[in-house]
């Protein structure tokens, strides 16, 4: 039989027949199983291809890391007051950065526009349009404050250099065509001029990065000059007060304005530095990007619902228009005479000390529903939301180092004013608070979405019944067969259509989930956290310390900062070491406030 099913159709055939996989009956492993493994030399050739890549993502890292040290030394040069090292110097670099980047996104955007019609592979969980919001937000008070620093050159024009009027309308400049740029393409993952790509966008990352710390700078240079003007009051006079001025050795045109701009200015600082490592964090998730290749699990489309988050809402809204009266009190108070200082550090250090305690609560509750309740995690690789957990541990980490260094103040000082020692159960509070808020955060963005885990608790749900338990398709739980069965009433067992499945509802069942992993069911959970009651508790979590954080990003941002004003830090470890270690961690203190609220709200939007 030439054309049989038995026989082979010719010899090729016949030589390949112990090869193939029999389709009767019979047949032992599945075709999946039983697949021919992939010869060698496409793999190979697959490596061969990736070296080039991985030569470039190296070489394009060691670049911009060069970039970014060079431009740390200057920047540091310029602060010190180093010789031959002007901040006419300082701006000429950053502005040629800045135009070397906007070369680099207006080709990039041209390209894109010239090959719109092609189907280009999007990260669904890079750029979120909730995140590029608060960066437009973040850049109009970044252009504004280049309007007043144009505004502080045109008073200041006899004797100011022209880099210091050319710097902000090249930063203006800058901002507007990278909000634009991240708005269409925060998404993109590029598939060709990848090596010229990866120079380009981590050329942008450190460009970035190097005006975050030039804001920092000059926002940790003023705030040093306040305390050290306030810090006599406190009777620290051993404390040597010289101001590090860099004002404009003329006078100003329009005196009135020249000084409003200069006070105004520094209130802006908060919101530029925030806009700064918001681009760079998108434009590092997009070279982490470059070249990846994406797996099939898409992200659902998060959405704001502001329904049944009263309470959380009401009582963060409370704290944050308690925290901004607070500030006000504080920086009224504090440097007007030594009692009024140590009743502002008092009243901070309460206050502060309630707040912690309450968010340290929430959290744990919050930890609490994610281990009574049984989710899958989300294993997708995601650079995106891995830079959100190694941000969140890293700035923690960096901004205890000032709760680190006031709990050893307070226990090695010879003698402490009677207001420090409320310093040391704040300290210890700020750390044991991150930590417990990195936990709650991290875990609720590795959960799978709501309507994906409801068929993954189901499918755990499914227990053996004949002895051997036949595998559930993906289709079998999309279509909602196995959900209908465990939503059915009465608690009893149902056959699934395979005939060898059967779905156990509640907690006492012999062999249930609950008794072999000492985990309750569904039904033996609180009322509150089953269905939508769970939700509604995991958003008013979300909400409070979202608004919480916020509030606690306003005090050290808008300069209520005890650390300075504190005192007896600067006598345990020394005036200068100890303004070091403020001015390095208190940065990534800022940051973290920030990228955590950012963070709970994609937390409040995935609930």
């Amino acid at each position: 039989m030439p054309g049989g099913q038995g026989a082979p159709a010719s010899p090729q055939a016949a030589g390949s027949a112990p090869d193939r996989v029999p389709s009767g009956p019979a047949a032992g492993p599945s075709p999946q199983l039983a697949a021919p493994r992939e010869s060698p030399a496409p793999r190979r050739g697959a490596l061969r291809a990736s070296v080039p890549q991985k030569l470039a993502e190296a070489l394009s890292s060691q670049y911009g890391l060069i970039v970014f040290a060079a431009g740390l030394l200057l920047l540091l040069a310029w602060a010190v007051h180093a010789s031959g090292v002007g901040k006419s110097d300082l701006l000429c670099v950053l502005t040629a950065l800045m135009l070397l980047q906007l070369l680099w996104m207006l080709w990039y955007v041209g390209r894109s526009a010239a090959h719109r019609r092609l189907l280009r592979p999007k990260d669904t969980h890079a750029g979120a349009r909730w995140l590029r919001g608060s960066m437009t937000l973040f850049a109009v008070i970044t252009i504004i404050l280049g309007c007043f620093k144009i505004g502080y050159f045109v008073g200041f024009s006899e004797c100011l250099s022209a880099t210091e009027g050319v710097f902000p309308v090249t930063h203006a400049a800058h901002t507007l065509v990278q909000v634009y740029f991240l708005w269409g393409h925060a998404k993109d993952i590029i598939q060709s001029f990848k090596t010229l790509e990866r120079f380009g966008v981590i050329h942008s990352v450190f460009t970035n990065l190097l005006l975050w710390t030039n804001g920092v700078l000059n926002e940790s240079k003023h705030q040093l000059n306040e305390h050290k003007e306030r810090l006599i009051t406190l009777g620290f006079g051993n404390v040597t007060i010289v101001l590090d001025d860099h004002t404009p050795p003329c006078n100003c045109s329009l005196p009135t304005l020249c000084s409003a701009i200069s006070h105004g200015i520094y209130y802006l600082y908060p919101f530029n530095i925030e806009y700064q490592i918001l681009a760079s964090m998108m434009l590092y998730v997009l070279w982490k990007n470059i070249g990846r290749k994406v797996d099939g699990h898409q992200h659902q489309s998060v959405r704001f619902k502001f329904r049944g988050v009263v309470a959380g809402s009401v009582l963060g809204l409370s704290v944050l228009a308690a925290t901004i009266g607070v500030v006000v009190v504080y920086l009224i108070q504090i440097g007007r005479s030594k009692s009024k200082s140590e009743s502002a550090l008092i009243m901070f250090y309460l206050y502060a000390i309630a707040l912690l305690i309450l968010m340290g609560a929430a959290g744990l509750l919050g930890i609490r529903i994610y281990r009574i309740d049984q989710k899958s995690l989300d294993e997708s690789r995601s650079p995106a939301r891995k830079l959100d957990a190694d941000l969140l541990v890293g700035t923690a980490s960096s901004s205890s180092l000032i709760s680190w260094g006031s709990i050893l103040a307070v226990l090695c000082a010879e003698a402490c004013p009677p207001y420090t020692w409320f310093n040391l159960p704040y300290s210890v509070l700020m750390i044991v608070e991150k930590y417990v808020q990195n936990l709650f955060i991290i875990e609720s963005i590795h959960r799978e979405p709501e309507t994906l885990s409801e068929d993954i608790r189901t499918l755990r749900m499914v227990t053996v019944c004949s002895g051997n338990a036949m595998p559930l398709s993906s289709s079998g739980l999309r279509n909602g067969a196995v959900a209908g069965d465990a939503a059915s009433p009465g608690g009893e067992m149902h056959r699934a259509a395979n005939g060898n499945t059967c779905l156990r509802e509640g907690c006492g069942g012999e062999g249930g989930e609950g008794s072999r992993e000492g985990t309750p069911g569904p039904t033996c959970r609180p009322g509150f956290l089953q269905g939508d009651g769970k939700r509604s508790v995991l958003r008013n979590i979300a909400a409070f310390l979202f608004l919480c954080n916020i509030s606690l990003w306003v005090p050290p941002a808008f300069g209520c900062r005890p650390e300075y004003d504190n005192g007896l830090e600067e006598i345990v470890f020394g005036f200068e070491p100890w303004i070091i270690v403020v001015n390095l961690a208190m940065p990534f203190s800022i940051f973290y406030r920030m990228h955590a609220a950012a963070s709970l709200f994609e937390v409040y939007c995935k609930v």
